[in-house]
């Protein structure tokens, strides 16, 4: 494909993404929130094995991949009628995040995915005001998921996600509604993907103790290419695009410190500072496949390594490897994401087609 064959690609679809931005925008929280800095934190937990894999929250991968449309409703397509996937994290001290999926096309609605996922944080003992033991209880989050894709032309395909959420934490409840907006383009060779999306956007209907938090929104832009005859595929992504700056400042040990004796501050220049700011917006991640149904992944996240490294100590935070495989019409993917030194989650997903169980 040619450099003009491609710009005039994108210049078809540019008013389709164009509306997606007005949208994720005027859809948005007014005052803008970094993902994992709000509450219902389980809606940045990425469902899928295989985008863990490169310590992504989705991707922007043609195919027919349930759990990758799963979080990114702009690859709903009927490609993936009646599959189901499976998923399954085992996160810190007890808590286990789990998901499961269905996709149907519908004759005269589209494509849709039907998906339920959960987060339990294990079981506590309680106490009331004067130490006195209550008995135990339990913590978890539920997010229902229904999603619908559309292919506008060969290139571009736009989705959504209605996403019901809700939270039970001992007898306290709150519920709230989300949305995901995604925009995806794919080149005529299906090379080269990109998906702009605009994730949780919505807000408490019920809280626990009457104030409302806000949804932890982002806008972010992720793509995926493949060298021509090449085995494996370059990712890349740019989060929370609707705050810049996304630097966190240890009280404990901060970036800049003050001579008690001469004044002068030590610590980073503007420029570092300008520089260090863009990285933590950016992840970067390969799939490598080795045969025709094996893959090794690997992700880096800058950010993730800056903030949750140990110091004085060597550690592989911000990290991120998996495996895939395929096995008889079944796809299993592993992963690992090095969190910290002393945690690092397994994600575990399995996706097939029910049809091979109905012919």
């Amino acid at each position: 494909m040619t450099l003009r064959t491609k710009i005039y690609e994108l210049r078809k679809c540019s008013p389709v993404l164009c509306t997606f931005l007005i949208l994720a925008f005027f859809s948005s929280p007014a005052k803008a929130q970094v993902a994992g800095m709000s509450t219902l934190s389980i809606l940045d937990m990425p469902a899928s094995a295989r985008a863990a894999g490169v310590g992504f929250d989705y991707l922007s991968i043609y195919g027919d991949d349930l759990s990758l449309a799963l979080c990114n409703p702009s690859l709903i397509t009927d490609r993936l009628n009646n599959q189901i996937s499976v998923g399954y994290v085992n996160m810190f001290s007890g808590a286990n995040f789990g998901s499961v999926a269905y996709s149907h096309a519908f004759k005269n609605l589209g494509a849709f995915t039907f998906g339920l996922q959960f987060g339990s944080y294990g079981r506590f003992e309680g106490y009331d005001e004067n130490d006195q033991p209550t008995g135990t209880f339990t913590a978890a989050d539920y997010v229902m998921t229904i999603g619908w894709g559309h292919a506008v032309d060969d290139h571009v395909s736009i989705g959504v996600n209605f996403k019901p959420i809700l939270s039970q934490y001992e007898n306290y409840t709150a519920l709230a509604l989300g949305f995901d907006l995604a925009a995806t383009y794919v080149s005529t060779d299906k090379s080269f993907a990109a998906t702009l999306m605009g994730r949780n956007i919505g807000a408490q209907l019920m809280t626990f103790d009457g104030t409302a938090e806000p949804l932890p929104f982002e806008l972010s832009l992720v793509g995926s290419y493949k060298l021509q005859d090449a085995p494996f595929r370059l990712m890349f992504a740019f989060n929370e695009l609707q705050t810049w700056d996304l630097a966190y400042e240890d009280p404990l040990n901060p970036s800049s410190v003050v001579d008690p004796f001469t004044g002068e501050v030590s610590g980073m220049t503007d420029l570092e500072r300008t520089l260090d700011n863009l990285a933590r917006h950016v992840n970067v991640g390969i799939e490598l496949n080795i045969k025709t149904s094996l893959f090794l992944r690997l992700g880096y996240s800058y950010r993730q390594m800056v903030e949750m490294k140990a110091a004085d100590r060597f550690n592989t935070s911000g990290f991120s490897f998996g495996i895939g495989f395929t096995v008889k019409g079944f796809q299993f993917c592993y992963s690992r994401n090095n969190y910290h030194l002393s945690q690092a989650p397994n994600y575990i997903s399995v996706t097939t087609s029910l049809d091979r169980f109905f012919r």
